[in-house]
């Protein structure tokens, strides 16, 4: 599985999180982003967060109103197709970062800024259970430790290494 960064964000806590034109990826993860509730968010099994563009694409048309960031993702990406993200995958994001995804995440209700059901619309009791064959599984996004730092940068690949840790 091959994809690309489309958009690296951060934020000084919540969301939206604003566009950057290159993000240092540490074990905590990206430098200047922070987290409005850190004994919740961040970490460093949660250092990162991923979505798919498509997902936001999908909900804009939906109606709700939603761009690269706003769901509070780190890593927008495109052409992972976001049922595909599993647990203990090691992906290569750019030429020096190494990240493992370690959780689905489940929204919380600050994304509810955009409309009323948008939790619904990426996240089911489905999904909670752990059902990888949920249409909505890590609709919502994937976290990340971050496994070797370095420079990420939009366009950079995205690149499966290994499917369990």
């Amino acid at each position: 599985m091959t994809g690309s960064v489309v958009q690296i964000s951060i934020s000084p806590g919540g969301v939206p999180k604003t566009p950057i034109p290159l993000g240092k990826a540490h074990t905590l993860g990206l430098e200047g982003d922070d987290h409005a509730h850190p004994e919740v968010h961040g970490g460093p099994r949660q250092a990162l967060l991923f979505i798919a563009e498509e997902v936001v694409a999908d909900l804009k048309a939906q109606g709700y109103p939603v761009f690269p960031g706003a769901l509070g993702e780190n890593i927008t990406m495109c052409g992972i197709d976001h049922r595909k993200l599993r647990v203990g995958q090691r992906w290569r994001v750019g030429p020096e970062v190494v990240v493992e995804m370690t959780k689905v995440r489940s929204p919380c209700s600050a994304i509810d800024v955009y409309g009323k059901g948008i939790a619904n619309q990426i996240y089911d009791q489905s999904v909670k259970a752990g059902d990888t064959g949920s249409p909505r599984y890590a609709a919502a996004g994937m976290y990340a430790a971050v496994l070797l730092p370095g420079v990420i940068r939009p366009g950079d690949a995205m690149i499966l290494m290994e499917e369990s840790a």
